[in-house]
């Protein structure tokens, strides 16, 4: 039988960011499922604090070159990939000058939150889409990790989803303890409109701020996973509502048999 393949696209991993419970999960969980006997792809925004050198990190050139179009602008993107040797896996990191060269990762030296969050949210998002298409790697599964990567359930449900390299996905999110206390600009819905979003996404894009994001994010997935023990408690009573199936929260110990498991549920329906 042929193996599952997971993409994982993950707003953190360590080594590459400091240890969070996000960049943990987002390092260890995908060595965990190709251990299970399942495929990994693994994708993250390259920040510009990601030590290149240090990293070993290098642009793949068959990759790079696309031009991915944000509000009407051209934004080129580079694609760059690391290796993690102990664990066997590439990192494939999503790049480009404008979003991604600054020194931290969503906020300033002060603590606050990059204005163009919103665009780096989409450029990050399509980025990932339009290269796992040029990969020719048809994922059953995608999990995403954190509100930097909630566009992409939207994305594959509005856009791609009669692309046959999607056309047998599970769009599973986790929610974490991360929101973000500026909302994004208010002309975010009209770039979503832009590249064809419509109906109720776009309702709830006219108020941008972290609730109706992640809402936007559960909404377009299969299911649910609660990746902190403790999480906003109007997404947990959105959640709830929703009626498709959640994960709760688990620890260290049980965490990637736990989700393998529901990986593997919510492939059977």
């Amino acid at each position: 039988m042929e193996s599952k393949k997971v993409l994982f696209v993950s707003q953190e991993i360590t080594p590459y960011l400091a240890e969070t419970q996000m960049s943990k999960i987002g390092r260890y969980l995908p060595q965990g499922i190709q251990e299970r006997g399942k495929e990994i792809r693994i994708f993250m925004p390259r920040y510009g604090c990601i030590n290149e050198r240090r990293n070993q990190l290098h642009e793949v050139i068959r990759l790079s070159g696309m031009n991915l179009i944000i509000d009407d602008t051209d934004h080129p993107l580079i694609i760059k990939v690391a290796s993690i040797q102990s664990a066997r896996m590439q990192v494939y990191f999503i790049d480009n000058e404008d979003f991604f060269h600054r020194k931290f990762v969503a906020t300033d030296s002060s603590g606050k939150e990059f204005e163009d969050n919103d665009e780096r949210a989409l450029f990050f998002a399509k980025g990932v889409l339009e290269t796992v298409k040029k990969l020719r790697w048809a994922p059953d599964i995608v999990h995403c990790h954190g509100w930097m990567s909630a566009l992409v359930p939207v994305y594959l449900r509005d856009i791609y989803n009669d692309d046959p390299i999607f056309s047998n996905k599970k769009i599973i999110y986790s929610v974490y303890n991360n929101d973000f206390k500026t909302p994004f600009r208010n002309t975010f819905a009209d770039k979503l409109r832009y590249d064809g979003i419509d109906g109720d996404n776009l309702k709830l894009a006219q108020k941008p701020d972290y609730i109706n994001i992640s809402k936007l994010a559960i909404r377009n997935s299969d299911g649910v996973i609660i990746g902190s023990e403790n999480i906003n408690p109007e997404l947990m009573k959105y959640i709830n509502s929703t009626g498709k199936p959640v994960l709760g929260y688990q620890d260290e110990s049980t965490y990637i048999d736990a989700y393998n498991e529901f990986y593997d549920k919510l492939l059977s329906y």
